[in-house]
């Protein structure tokens, strides 16, 4: 099938929740095809109905873990994003590539580096204790040069603020500071969200 159709079909697929957990296998295959942008529908994919159906996407896992060392950014974006997803549904699928993920903290693609707190925001919905000596990388993120990734990392002391606010508590100093300083207006209320969550 023609890369246009392929993708085509995906985005039905996408649409049809019902049809998921049984074509897992299927979109799985995908993961090898010659072309870029099915990899990366394909992995956006299984991210989601890895969420859905957490231990029907086991098998996939380290495939999807595999496009980490991808030399395209878009593929280790998306590899990221799924894994943040399946974690959501099931950490310890992704456990063994938990601490890996830290290093897109630092990826030199921005939407990488974007990903990474996304993904970070997913796990630590239902699965929060394991960040608690892991902040100051999310710190750092608050300084990023790029918007995207400033307006995505307050969020994550937003998510965590709520669930475990001991582990924000020592940032609401320097969240406090950028709300007032930054001169992007979404990061400044995203970092006043954060606030909030942490002493409500």
């Amino acid at each position: 099938m023609y890369e246009k159709e392929l993708y085509k079909e995906l985005g039905v697929l996408t649409k049809d929740k019902s049809k998921w957990e049984e074509k897992i296998p299927y979109v799985s295959s995908l993961l090898t095809h010659e072309s870029v942008k099915i990899q990366a529908k394909a992995l956006w994919l299984l991210g989601e109905m890895g969420l859905a159906h957490p231990q029907s996407v086991q098998d996939a896992v380290p495939t999807i873990a595999s496009f980490l060392d991808n030399s395209e950014p878009l593929l280790r974006e998306r590899a990221v994003n799924a894994l943040g997803r399946i974690g959501r549904g099931s950490y310890s699928l992704i456990e063994p590539y938990w601490t890996e993920l830290f290093r897109f903290a630092s990826d030199e693609d921005a939407k990488v580096r974007l990903s990474f707190i996304w993904a970070s925001e997913n796990i630590a919905t239902n699965t929060w204790d394991i960040y608690e000596n892991h902040m100051s990388v999310f710190e750092k993120l608050l300084y990023d040069s790029d918007d995207k990734v400033r307006m995505e990392a307050p969020e994550i002391f937003r998510v965590l603020g709520k669930r475990r606010p001991e582990f924000v508590r020592p940032y609401l100093e320097r969240l406090r500071q950028i709300s007032e300083a930054d001169d992007n207006r979404v990061v400044r209320i995203h970092c006043l969200g954060a606030i909030k969550a942490t002493n409500p």
